[in-house]
């Protein structure tokens, strides 16, 4: 009766919402107010932030300053041993390395994958971005593992740790680079500390997370041996939560591997990273494509060994020996020395000759120049169809939309009654058949594409944000979600957010729909899932600036261009969460649906598909985290939003200016974060 009650208010809210807002919009006119918030209301909050940046720097930077300074000892150091190493040697200890955990096809993979930097003439520049990554990611862990564990055994600390790491994860990097550069100065440390930072926060959820399942029983035998409690840690608990503490060793290394360009565009050194950066400003489509596919193979070689020592299983007894318990550090050392000594007598095996270099970046340019030439016809009228079909109508709305330039007619007032109408029945028909939600969304869909989310009145937008909170997990997170956007409204970014959340709401939608389908279509069919699975690897270790590149270079500068790149970062997760919850269905549910007769169709849709709700609304998640971290890089293809400010602060030197923007974001990828986490709360009883 309760639950009835509760859906009764909802749904009166709604329309009391739905009307209000038709209201304001149809005497928007005498309602400035309520269409665009006042400027006279907004806090002077960049100001405020800048002052408190400048007392910061002028009590602290002498110290910090001294701090880069010494950071830039050890760091110079592994720079110059992996620039003094022979090439030969390396890769051979890498692929050693590749086939003591995995085995010989890792190992094959990553000869060929490190060959590759050799092959084309970027080592020198390979190696540079390797140290950051070798320096970066011992010290993240180690700072993860602690704050980590500090969490575990704290629930003080835990209250501080945890919003402390969704801030580290949601804000764009961009906008703390500023304030490391403030305090840190110019050169390679501060793209460290930057690195440093972005890449702690999974270290930090894996141990605390690693330390939490930690089975009671093993606690309780550990007890009853006697053991200290230092003893407890190390030696129960720690090796009971390895194999999380390694995964979280995994995606720190991935996270540091994905600041490369930006720890360059800071760092101002001769990395592969640089090298993405100078070539794609210069228009260099071979050029930046090469050089970015040798960060992707740096990623994919060390994501493949580290997820590989990861998932193995916890091995048992040491074996006996001195060979079999340290052969592969006996073949290391002595292929070591073969390879100093062969080096002198060959020199090609210490610096590759030029002359041996295969560079076909000017074959990629050609073929650029041939797809363009040749397909712009249909470049052209992919771009234009999306723009006034799609984009335009959800940010601006058809009354601005239509026009005989874009739709080929003008939108009469007949045309509108029309639209009105059949928007309505629609509505009335769905609310008639007892579809009350499915009436509830079309009626404020028809709303949105007529007038377009940029301008909608900013309180019609507070009240879908809270409504949707207050659904999803009361009255608590629905006061999150307004004070959330309460302060985007007070410090003076709402336009900017509405912006970044046009673009990125089309780029989520889209990405989460077609990651579905093709993770249906994975989960059915082992070939094709075989297909996909290396597609998925490269876009999720591939850098988000290489993603830019071959958008940037077939449809120019703007928001498709964006909204393209940012769907090949999205898509990913729905792709892998839709999946893995269609495979991991009990095959006893499949056989008593099969049993009563149920189609392949019906147990898609009818069984399948609620089962796996919990992981679709997972892969919902991380979808949307996935595109708003991308809106910043999708900034520097010209489109506007938060992701811009946030660029233009650091190119300005306006700490305020990016900070707010970073923390308007931070606040829509955390409500959305809350949202859909309660949703998926709520679909897992269902779906046992």
């Amino acid at each position: 009766m309760k639950l009835g009650q509760e859906g009764a208010r909802q749904h009166w809210a709604w329309i009391a919402l739905i009307g209000l807002t038709l209201a304001v919009l149809g005497a928007r006119d005498s309602l400035d107010a309520l269409m665009v918030f006042p400027d006279a209301w907004v806090l002077p909050m960049t100001d405020w932030f800048n002052a408190g940046m400048d007392v910061v720097v002028a009590q602290t930077g002498s110290f910090f300053r001294g701090v880069s300074a010494a950071m830039s000892v050890p760091m110079g150091w592994i720079r110059g041993l992996l620039q003094w190493m022979p090439w030969a040697l390396t890769i051979s200890l890498l692929a050693l390395a590749s086939f003591a955990v995995s085995g010989w096809k890792l190992a094959l993979f990553t000869a060929l994958a490190t060959f590759y930097m050799v092959l084309i003439g970027y080592w020198p520049e390979s190696m540079n971005s390797l140290s950051l990554v070798v320096m970066s990611v011992p010290m993240a862990v180690v700072i993860g593992f602690f704050i980590g564990t500090a969490a575990y055994y704290s629930a003080r600390a835990d209250h501080i740790v945890s919003p402390t790491m969704d801030v580290l994860q949601t804000i764009p990097v961009f906008a703390y680079l500023l304030p490391i550069l403030l305090l840190f100065g110019f050169g390679p440390v501060v793209g460290l500390i930057a690195s440093i930072l972005y890449a702690v926060p999974p270290m930090v959820r894996n141990t605390t997370l690693g330390l939490r399942r930690v089975d009671p029983e093993v606690i309780e035998a550990g007890m009853m041996a006697g053991a200290s409690p230092s003893q407890m840690f190390w030696r129960v608990r720690v090796p009971s939560a390895l194999q999380q503490i390694l995964l979280g060793i995994n995606q720190t290394m991935m996270a540091a591997f994905s600041m490369v360009i930006i720890a360059s565009i800071i760092g101002g050194t001769a990395d592969i990273g640089w090298e993405v950066l100078s070539t794609m400003r210069k228009a260099e489509f071979g050029e930046s494509i090469l050089a970015g596919i040798v960060i992707a193979l740096m990623a994919m070689v060390m994501d493949r060994m580290t997820a590989r020592v990861a998932t193995a299983q916890t091995p048992g007894d040491a074996p006996e020996g001195l060979w079999a318990r340290y052969r592969y550090w006996i073949i290391a050392v002595g292929m070591t020395l073969a390879i100093l000594l062969l080096s002198r007598t060959f020199p090609f095996l210490q610096r590759y000759p030029e002359a041996w270099e295969v560079y076909p970046a000017q074959m990629l340019n050609n073929w650029l120049t041939f797809v363009l030439v040749e397909y712009a016809d249909t470049i052209k009228s992919i771009k234009t169809l999306s723009l006034f079909y799609i984009m335009l109508p959800v940010k601006m709305g058809l009354e601005q939309t239509v026009s005989p330039f874009s739709w080929g007619f003008a939108l009469t007032p007949s045309l509108k009654m029309g639209y009105a109408g059949l928007a309505l029945a629609l509505a009335g028909w769905l609310w008639f058949c007892g579809r009350i939600n499915v009436a509830l969304l079309v009626a404020g869909l028809a709303i949105l594409f007529y007038f377009g989310l940029t301008r909608l009145p900013w309180p019609s937008v507070m009240g879908v944000l809270i409504l949707l909170a207050w659904q999803a997990g009361g009255m608590r997170l629905a006061l999150g979600a307004g004070l959330g956007m309460a302060f985007l409204l007070l410090v003076g970014v709402w336009p900017q957010a509405m912006l970044s959340l046009y673009l990125c709401g089309i780029a989520v939608v889209l990405s989460f729909m077609l990651g579905t389908v093709l993770g249906i279509l994975a989960s059915e069919n082992e070939t094709f899932s075989a297909v996909l699975r290396p597609i998925n690897d490269t876009l999720q270790t591939m850098p988000p600036f290489v993603l830019l590149i071959p958008f940037v270079m077939i449809f120019k500068l703007g928001d498709f261009t964006a909204l393209l790149a940012i769907i090949s970062y999205a898509i990913v997760p729905a792709i892998r969460y839709a999946e893995h919850g269609l495979r991991n269905i009990s095959p006893e549910v499949i056989e008593a649906a099969k049993a009563s007769g149920a189609t392949r169709w019906q147990i898609l849709w009818r069984v399948r598909l609620p089962l796996a709700a919990p992981q679709l609304m997972l892969g919902l998640n991380q979808t949307i985290m996935y595109g708003i971290a991308m809106l910043v890089i999708a900034a520097l293809v010209g489109t506007n939003g938060l992701g811009q400010r946030v660029y233009i602060g650091l190119s300005n030197g306006d700490f305020g200016t990016g900070m707010i923007a970073g923390i308007g974001m931070a606040i829509i990828a955390m409500i959305a974060d809350r949202m859909t986490q309660a949703y998926s709360r709520k679909v897992q009883p269902a779906a046992r």
